[in-house]
């Protein structure tokens, strides 16, 4: 006596293929709210990043700046700029000025602008500062002005 398993008849349902519309829907729905809780997530903290990135340059030019300032015995004169700590002004001291420059390189504030510089400043001995995302003075949130000096 042999014992041999039973026939399962397989049954073609055209409908148990692929995925129904609401199940597709479904999805999108659940995709779309999570994108939008990254997005909510991300989005203030790149501004902050770029607050705390114009801060960082800032601070570094003024670093650069004292040392220009104790090998030359004065500050880059307002026409010179911040430019005078990447390569050396005309008329400054060629055996003062230290070889290779203050800085490697002048960077730009996080949204492509030139930092400002003053010398004499208007709030300290210099001003350096950026005018923030909309690249006018003032300003409110990303736009506000960041500086060297308290506001």
């Amino acid at each position: 006596m042999s014992i041999t398993a039973p026939k399962i008849e397989q049954k073609e349902n055209d409908n148990e293929a692929g995925f129904t519309l609401v199940e597709v829907m479904v999805t999108l729905v659940i995709i779309g709210l999570l994108t939008t809780v990254v997005v909510m997530n991300v989005l203030p903290v790149q501004d902050k990043a770029l607050v705390q990135k114009a801060q960082g340059d800032i601070k570094q030019f003024e670093l650069a700046l004292e040392q220009y300032r104790l090998d030359m015995f004065d500050y880059p004169e307002q026409t010179a700029g911040l430019s005078a700590l990447k390569t050396r002004p005309s008329g400054a001291d060629e055996a003062r000025y230290r070889p290779g420059g203050y800085i490697k390189v002048l960077e730009k504030d996080p949204w492509g602008n030139d930092y400002g510089y003053r010398y004499p400043g208007e709030y300290g001995v210099v001003d350096v500062f950026s005018y923030g995302s909309d690249g006018e003075p003032g300003g409110e949130g990303t736009a506000k002005d960041i500086t060297n000096w308290v506001q």
